[in-house]
């Protein structure tokens, strides 16, 4: 008898007891010796690190110069910001613990350490009890002073932006802890939440849903900040009080890496199309497009553009705006949409969150115009640093400061403020976030 007609002499229960048994003893060696987690682990690694490595590519280098400046100055700024909060702008060093998660500084650096890396800054002194206290120089004090009077002149500037980020929404009202993600790019005082929202009834009002969550929610529709910060550079404005936001033929900035030069000119055909194709306003009523058509796809980019060019220093950390893709009818691979349009917009990678910049607004690693907020920003910059060794009075106990990387980059976190703790969505950036150069041009031909 031929073997497969022994084996369909074989009852099937009989087969598929042997097929279940072999399955369970096979699976119970590779579970329990971590083998299959090992394996696939090892594949996410991998995949990672070739995302990484292909992202070295298109890397630009005065762009990553700036994100890695603003993150070191995120962590001083975050702890002054700490010191202002406090009645007399001190604080017990070991009450500073609970934030180094916030500033990036693992155990077992001593916060101690990171303080007197800034002395022009920061003070360190011991009380009669033996406990060691932080505050800031007079500088420091006077900085936050100006800080204060700054953000004082801007708050109408930054209320029109806030109005303006609800006018693009699809319901006109936002959760008001989405947009204190943005509080400082904005330029948002730190009493955002409690006072400034009530100090433009006009435009915006607060509000509580049945689950007790509150919303920013537009007042009055203003025809006259329905106009994008691009058509205001392309055409100027002759009347804006009875602007009606529609379709708009506008072609977005672009600015490319010198090492992009001969793909861009390769593929420019493509783009061009893109550029001359109409698009929605961003103050227009969305809902009705279809997502993935080309129009959906531009008009996402020119929210972006938008949206960039509200903030401070025309960049934001890209996890915050994932929140917003229902809100501002976007698509759900946002990161995609950045790298496609690598022209218009630049991803750092930089640290495990990532940015993105407005290309347009930066020559080098400068912005081409700075308000009075960044120039106080770099003001602050400007004295982060270990300058001299300075002895605390009293204070026998403290190791010497080791160029040990307080200051340096730490890929798996970086500063935030205390109102972006709220819980994240999961944004993984993986093979669907990155694309080679070539594929990015092709995207453009695709679409």
């Amino acid at each position: 008898m031929s073997l497969k007609k022994q084996i369909a002499s074989i009852p099937q229960g009989f087969l598929l007891g042997i097929v279940t048994n072999t399955l369970m003893m096979f699976g119970k060696r590779y579970w329990s010796s971590g083998e299959w987690w090992s394996r696939n682990q090892k594949r996410l690694m991998t995949t990672s690190k070739r995302v990484q490595d292909r992202s070295k590519m298109k890397r630009v280098h005065d762009l990553e110069v700036a994100t890695e400046n603003w993150k070191i100055a995120s962590k001083v700024l975050f702890l002054m910001e700490i010191l202002k909060k406090e009645q007399e702008m001190i604080i017990p060093v070991r009450s500073l613990d609970k934030f180094r998660a916030q500033i990036s500084l693992p155990k077992p650096h001593r916060m101690s350490d990171f303080i007197k890396k800034s002395p022009k800054l920061f003070e360190l002194y011991k009380d009669r009890r033996g406990v060691l206290w932080c505050g800031m120089t007079e500088q420091a004090e006077e900085l936050v002073e100006e800080e204060d009077k700054i953000l004082e002149e801007h708050h109408d500037k930054a209320a029109e932006y806030v109005t303006r980020f609800l006018m693009m929404s699809a319901d006109k009202r936002l959760r008001v802890d989405k947009i204190a993600h943005y509080r400082r790019d904005f330029g948002l005082p730190s009493d955002f939440r409690n006072a400034w929202v009530h100090k433009y009834p006009q435009y915006f009002r607060l509000v509580r849903n049945n689950d007790d969550i509150e919303y920013l929610e537009l007042v009055s529709w203003n025809p006259a900040w329905a106009i994008t910060e691009l058509e205001k550079k392309t055409m100027g404005v002759a009347d804006a009080s009875a602007h009606t936001p529609g379709l708009l033929s506008l072609s977005f900035p672009l600015k490319f890496p010198p090492n992009y030069k001969k793909r861009v000119y390769k593929y420019r055909g493509a783009l061009d199309h893109f550029q001359k194709r109409s698009y929605l306003s961003p103050y227009a009523d969305a809902r009705g497009l279809k997502a993935g058509s080309k129009e959906f796809d531009k008009r996402a980019v020119a929210i972006m553009q938008e949206l960039l060019s509200f903030t401070v220093e025309k960049r934001l950390v890209t996890d915050h705006l994932t929140h917003f893709r229902q809100e501002l009818v976007m698509p759900q691979k946002l990161m995609r949409l950045f790298l496609k349009h690598f022209g218009i917009f630049y991803v750092s990678e930089r640290g495990k969150r990532f940015s993105v910049f407005l290309t347009e607004a930066y020559e080098g690693s400068e912005l081409i115009e700075k308000c009075p907020l960044v120039i106080w920003k770099e003001k602050v910059q400007s004295l982060i640093g270990y300058r001299k060794k300075k002895k605390i009075e009293t204070f026998t106990d403290m190791s010497d400061i080791e160029d040990s990387g307080l200051y340096t980059s730490n890929s798996e976190s970086e500063s935030d403020s205390e109102e972006d703790s709220i819980h994240l969505e999961n944004n993984s950036h993986t093979d669907d976030s990155e694309m080679e150069i070539d594929e990015v041009f092709r995207a453009y031909e695709d679409s």
